[in-house]
């Protein structure tokens, strides 16, 4: 039997080739500067929009809001305890888009158990937990809306970290 010494050089050579050239991208992506959530997505800011005062919320009662524009309804909610991606002096203060990114039923809140649940095909989405999917058809998280709140208790909605459903991108036309 002919031996394959050449075949297996070849391979060794090509593998080195492509872990230079995997390297050197991974170098260019370290230095790359740091960049907001809201604008890595989409290449660029979102608008910046007062939705309500911290002194208007109630715990565990969901306020109806709009962002980032009137076409978007969200909900936003005052949950009583410290949560991921919560804001505020208490770290419990969230909101999301209330259309669900399975086929944009729109989402009811159960205050029980601090859930958001599709009546069209049984998704649900943990609100305590940035919006994650908990049981359902679909297939992304809860779109959820990146806040800021200032000395005067104003919320501000600055961004959105899930594409929301039926659209292609979350920038205003």
């Amino acid at each position: 039997m002919p031996k394959c010494d050449r075949l297996v050089d070849v391979g060794r050579r090509q593998f080195l080739r492509g872990s230079t050239l995997a390297a050197a991208g991974a170098a260019a992506t370290a230095v790359a500067p740091a960049v907001p959530a809201s604008a890595a997505r989409t290449g660029a800011d979102y608008p910046s929009a007062k939705l309500a005062n911290l002194k208007d919320l109630k715990t565990n009662e969901p306020m109806d809001i709009a962002y980032p524009d009137a076409d978007s309804p969200g909900v936003l909610i005052k949950l009583g305890q410290r949560v991921p991606g919560g804001a505020g002096p208490d770290g419990d203060v969230v909101a999301y888009s209330v259309l669900c990114p399975h086929k944009g039923y729109p989402l009811a809140y159960d205050a029980s158990d601090k859930t958001l649940n599709c009546p069209g095909h049984y998704s649900r989405f943990d609100a305590e937990m940035e919006g994650q999917q908990i049981w359902g058809h679909a297939n992304q998280n809860l779109p959820m809306f990146i806040l800021r709140i200032d000395d005067s208790g104003d919320i501000f909605a600055e961004g959105v970290d899930e594409l929301l459903y039926g659209r292609t991108d979350n920038l205003l036309a």
